[in-house]
Parts: C-alpha cells; sequence; structure tokens
C-alpha cells in the first residue's frame, strides 16, 4: 500500500496522524479520512486476477461531488481499467491484461473502504521497488476535487511522471496552514515536499495578507525542522476569477493573498511555482477546481519544476 502515511485501528488509511486528530481541525480529520492517492502497487507474476477483499462505507455528502460511480481503477502501463465497487463487505476481483508486469491499483476513494486480503487468483505477488517519497500538502485541488478518477488527480499526475511515491496530504474545504499539519509533515520521511493552500484563506477562514504571510512563514519554519535539506516547493493559488479581485473580511483579495504566500516562500528560501497564471477560467469546472484537463496542466507544471530541484536520476531523465 503506498500512500498512506498513517492507519486508525479498524485497518483504514488515514492522512492525518490519529494520534494528533485532538490538534487539528475538524474539517481536516474529516477529509483525511478519504483515502484520496491511496494505491496497491505491486508486481504480478503469473498472475491472471487479484482478488481485494474489503469493507467500505457508503459516501458523505462531502463526496458527491464526484460524478462517477466508486470503481478501483487498475493502471497498466497507459490503459486504465475499471472494477465496480460497492459499500459493504466485498470480494473484488481484478482482472490483469497481463500476466506478468507492475500494476498500480487506485481504490475506490469515496467509500473509504478497509483492505482485508489482496491475494492473487494464480501466480505470485511482490510489492513494487520503493521509490523517493513525496508529501504533497494543499487544499481540495491537491486532494483532486473535479477529477473524475483518483489517477488523474495532479499529484497521482505528477508521482507518476517522476517515478516517486505519492503520498496526498490535501484537505478539501481545509489546509489552512495549521501548526499540526506542518509538524506532521515534519514528522514523515520525505525526499522531497510541496505546499500549495491559501484559497481557503479568503472566505471560508478569512485571513488578511499579513496574517496568512506569518502563516505561510511559520508553516515552512515548522516543516524545515523535520527536513533541514529537502528539496520544498510551494504552489501559490490558482486562479479563482469570484475572488481575484474581491476583497474578503478582512479586506484581502485572493491576488493578496497569492502574494503573500509567495513573499513567504521566498523569504523562507524554498523554491516558488506561482500559481495565478497555470490555469485559465476555462479549466475550472465550477469557477473553483480544475477538471481532468487542468489537473494535467497543473500536474505538467510541477513535474517540470520538481525536475529542476529532485536530485539524481530525476534530473537526468528530464535533460533526456
Amino acid at each position: 500500500m503506498r500512500g498512506a502515511p498513517w492507519w486508525t485501528g479498524d485497518g483504514r488509511a488515514v492522512r492525518a496522524d490519529p494520534a494528533d486528530r485532538a490538534r487539528l481541525p475538524g474539517d481536516t480529520w474529516e477529509r483525511a479520512g478519504l483515502p484520496a492517492g491511496v494505491r496497491l502497487e505491486f508486481t504480478a507474476r503469473g498472475v491472471s486476477a487479484v482478488e481485494v477483499a474489503y469493507t467500505a462505507s457508503p459516501p458523505a455528502e462531502s463526496d458527491s461531488h464526484r460524478a462517477a460511480p466508486p470503481v478501483f481503477t487498475l493502471l497498466a502501463g497507459e490503459d486504465a481499467l475499471d472494477t465496480p465497487a460497492a459499500p459493504g463487505e466485498h470480494r473484488a476481483l481484478i482482472h490483469l491484461p497481463l500476466a506478468d508486469g507492475e500494476f498500480t491499483l487506485h481504490l475506490p476513494e469515496a467509500l473509504r473502504p478497509a483492505l482485508h486480503d489482496v491475494r492473487p487468483v494464480s501466480g505470485t505477488l511482490s510489492p513494487a521497488a520503493p521509490r523517493p517519497r513525496w508529501l504533497a500538502y494543499g487544499d481540495s485541488v491537491t486532494e483532486g476535487w473535479s477529477a473524475s478518477r483518483p489517477h488523474l488527480a495532479w499529484p497521482a499526475l505528477t508521482g507518476r511522471a517522476l517515478e516517486v511515491e505519492t503520498v496526498n496530504l490535501g484537505y478539501a474545504g481545509a489546509a489552512r496552514g495549521e501548526a499540526a499539519s506542518a509538524q506532521q509533515l515534519a514528522s514523515l520521511d520525505a525526499d522531497v515536499i510541496t505546499l500549495a493552500f491559501g484559497t481557503n484563506c479568503w472566505s471560508r477562514t478569512p485571513h488578511s495578507a499579513r496574517l496568512l504571510y506569518g502563516t505561510a512563514r511559520a508553516f515552512l519554519d515548522l516543516v524545515r525542522l523535520g527536513h533541514p535539506d529537502v528539496p520544498l516547493l510551494v504552489v501559490s493559488p490558482v486562479v479563482r476569477p469570484d475572488a481575484e479581485a474581491v476583497p474578503n473580511a478582512l479586506g484581502a483579495t485572493l491576488r493578496d493573498l497569492r502574494a503573500a504566500v509567495e513573499r513567504a516562500a521566498l523569504d523562507a528560501g524554498a523554491d516558488l511555482l506561482p500559481g495565478g497564471a497555470l490555469l485559465d477560467a476555462k479549466h475550472l469546472v465550477d469557477g473553483v477546481h480544475p477538471g481532468d484537463a487542468g489537473h494535467a496542466v497543473l500536474a505538467e507544471a510541477v513535474a517540470s519544476a520538481l525536475r529542476e530541484v529532485l536530485p539524481g536520476r530525476h534530473a537526468r531523465a528530464a535533460s533526456s
């Protein structure tokens, strides 16, 4: 299982530390229960199908934005093959298009499943080789909101492009730079980190530009305590047409907040990818969140930026 930094007692992958739950805002913890980007990565030898035993819950109202039905999605090279999933206790039979190879199986995220058993129908399975670990902290855009499938969210696309283990720490409606989240990031192993937050500081929890600057600086400093030498890229908020020039309750426009995040990143010595020009309004399916095309644009931009800071084979791959 990859992309699952923590587990609950009943075997569900969660994206925030259960032992630290009391310090987390309620909306952060609620979204942490969604296994965004959590997946199985395995190598098959002589395998016709994989049987997955799981228990799943009905989709929460907060996940009703996903128009597509919940499925297990098997990635085999460039192909994506779906197997239906449902609430309750079930065994899903995932047919492999090839008996031998490396595969990734994304979970039906909206059902928040607990996996009990994974076994081949024939042949053998083994875990995929370990890869450099990327922690991606952010809000709903990072979580993958409005991507039609989990594997089409920009962190998943970027992770495959760079051949890294993506740990998606995006929390829809939350991710306002809370100190508890920064300290949790600092506690995890990481080879590269990205931070992409600020949009939810416009109206959901209003910040002034000065407040967000201080929050972002403190967040960066806390992450650096655990990762003094790890490459750290800040992606400032992407475009949101209804907020760009409209002051919030504390007088800050999204343009002001974006500038505050960018100033904090530079002052802290982090790498910066300005987000304001990455997407156009045409990429937004609801005026706020990108659809699949927008996620693909973000993935390409972030992958390009990370290639500049990732050591070793990733830098070489970019020039080949």
